[in-house]
């Protein structure tokens, strides 16, 4: 390891900066350094501008995900190197605001039940019972797991903040008869090829589990773990779930962040009708084989 690494994930650690983040900044200034070969240390504001212009040419990267690469690449000069930034010299690209892709209940049966595995099986009804993100998900605890409140615990979430969520019925079955079959002592999900290790597994094996049972149901749309919190959060809406309440329930800081689940709800948008069904037409169809007359 590198003197700069560790001085950039020393201060990465004092700022209480989740793992999932610091391994996404220290990637981006790899990534960077990279680049240019040379040490990061080296290069300057012309340097990232040119790497951001390489970001949105070469690898086609979202302006979401360049935003990233800038911010971690601000953390290292100013609070690593306590160098001075400029926005101004490095302006962050507008941000996209998509709306998210929701797959039907039906299709996350299919895809529950396309699981490779138990263990994948598992992995991808907690995703979708509970909406948490993959790395949550991850770090979950046997001790999390609180059935007489019926609630699962989710302890240093996004913004390290801890939360409750739903604990399904359904679910609660699921998770004994995986209990008894992997006897995990500490992590819900223990890492490792038989899933025995004392570490618990990485987010990677909840992308792995999802892409591997869409690919086996034949699924088209890219599925990953974070569209079945998008199908938990509108589905919970379709069954009339007010917003505050899922809002809570995903960890999000404003309600501004869930207020996107309502342009994809199917009860709220069938809740509208199309002014087009209130007037009055003829049935003529017109003559396209007459000339229009101006």
């Amino acid at each position: 390891m590198t003197h700069l690494r560790t001085m950039m994930i020393e201060e990465l650690v004092r700022r209480n900066y989740s793992e999932s983040t610091r391994e996404c900044y220290i990637r981006a200034v790899e990534e960077f350094a990279v680049y240019f070969k040379c040490p990061p240390d080296r290069l300057g504001l012309e340097h990232i501008r040119i790497f951001q212009a390489h970001l949105f040419t070469d690898r086609k990267l979202s302006p979401n995900t360049v935003n990233q690469h800038l911010a971690a690449l601000r953390f290292f000069f100013v609070k690593t190197l306590r160098r001075h930034w400029n926005t101004a010299d490095t302006p962050y690209p507008k941000r996209e605001k998509r709306l998210p892709k929701v797959l039907s209940p039906d299709d996350v049966a299919l895809l529950i039940d396309s699981a490779v595995i138990p263990f994948h099986r598992m992995i991808l009804m907690t995703l979708y019972a509970t909406g948490v993100r993959r790395a949550e998900l991850a770090h979950l605890r046997v001790s999390d797991i609180d059935s007489k409140r019926m609630v699962v615990r989710i302890q240093g979430g996004k913004g390290l903040k801890d939360r409750e969520v739903i604990l399904s019925k359904v679910l609660l079955e699921a998770l004994r008869e995986h209990w008894k079959r992997y006897q995990p002592k500490e992590w819900l999900f223990p890492g490792g090829r038989w899933h025995t290790s004392s570490k618990p597994i990485t987010p990677k094996v909840a992308w792995q589990a999802c892409q591997q049972a869409a690919k086996r149901c034949g699924l088209e749309r890219k599925v990953h773990p974070h569209v079945l919190r998008h199908a938990f959060a509108t589905h919970l809406l379709d069954a009339d779930t007010d917003l505050r309440t899922i809002q809570l329930l995903l960890g999000h800081s404003s309600l501004e962040q869930t207020a996107r689940y309502l342009h994809v709800s199917k009860r709220h948008l069938s809740a509208a009708v199309s002014p087009l069904d209130s007037l009055t037409l003829s049935n003529k169809t017109p003559n396209l084989e007459t000339p229009a007359r101006i």
